[in-house]
């Protein structure tokens, strides 16, 4: 079974729509977390999810979409999740209020969570990947860090899709994952998206410069 593992969309759907038309054919599609957040297209990134019904979990910045908390310590984070409280209607904010923060996939076969599996917060680096973070699963699937990276172990897989919307891994291009849940093995791919079209998208939304920025180095 091949399974396409997405993270970290973050509100691009330049990148998303490269990434989805780029992916070969898998039978199943994931996404761990933080649909929302940054960048300027929260609505049909959350409408890319709903209509493929995707299972999708809630990242952090989608937590704090739902919850109307916002990052006050940080402009560009900020800027993103009002971006998206204002842009969401009913539906998409009900669909992203209904994600649970953890999901097992495929009669248990994959377990997908946002930071950590003990905590949906916390960045797990890949210098933090080992064989302890396995439970039962075979596939352990984690976002957040936006750091595109796998490990095989004698009792599975450890990984990281690395994130459509916003790399920081200092490659500019959209990074996504595909797992052959039969041999267990992980596949890593990039796509270059045209970057310039969504700062020029940023600057007309009114989101802070830099988060369009950052996106040409990758970090």
């Amino acid at each position: 079974m091949q399974v396409g593992v997405i993270s970290d969309i973050h509100a691009n759907r330049v990148a998303l729509d490269a990434v989805l038309d780029d992916m070969p054919e898998v039978d199943a599609l994931v996404c761990a977390g933080d649909v929302v957040g940054y960048n300027p297209w929260p609505g049909d990134c959350v409408d890319a999810m709903r209509e493929r019904d995707v299972p999708t979990i809630m990242g952090n910045h989608d937590r704090s979409v739902v919850t109307g908390t916002g990052y006050p310590g940080n402009r560009m984070a900020d800027a993103g999740v009002h971006h998206a409280i204002d842009e969401l209607d009913d539906d998409q904010m009900a669909w992203l209020r209904s994600l649970p923060e953890e999901r097992t996939c495929f009669d248990g076969r994959m377990k997908i969570v946002h930071g950590h599996p003990d905590d949906p917060n916390r960045y797990t680096h890949p210098g933090l990947f080992s064989e302890d973070l396995l439970d039962d699963e075979d596939v352990l699937v984690m976002g957040h860090t936006h750091v595109q990276h796998y490990e095989v172990y004698d009792d599975g897989v450890v990984m990281n899709p690395g994130s459509v919307g916003q790399p920081r891994d200092s490659d500019p291009k959209a990074a996504y994952a595909i797992v052959d849940l039969d041999e267990l093995a992980v596949e890593e791919y990039r796509v270059a998206y045209d970057i310039e079209a969504v700062i020029e998208a940023i600057e007309d939304a009114g989101l802070p410069e830099d988060t369009g920025k950052r996106l040409r180095k990758g970090r």
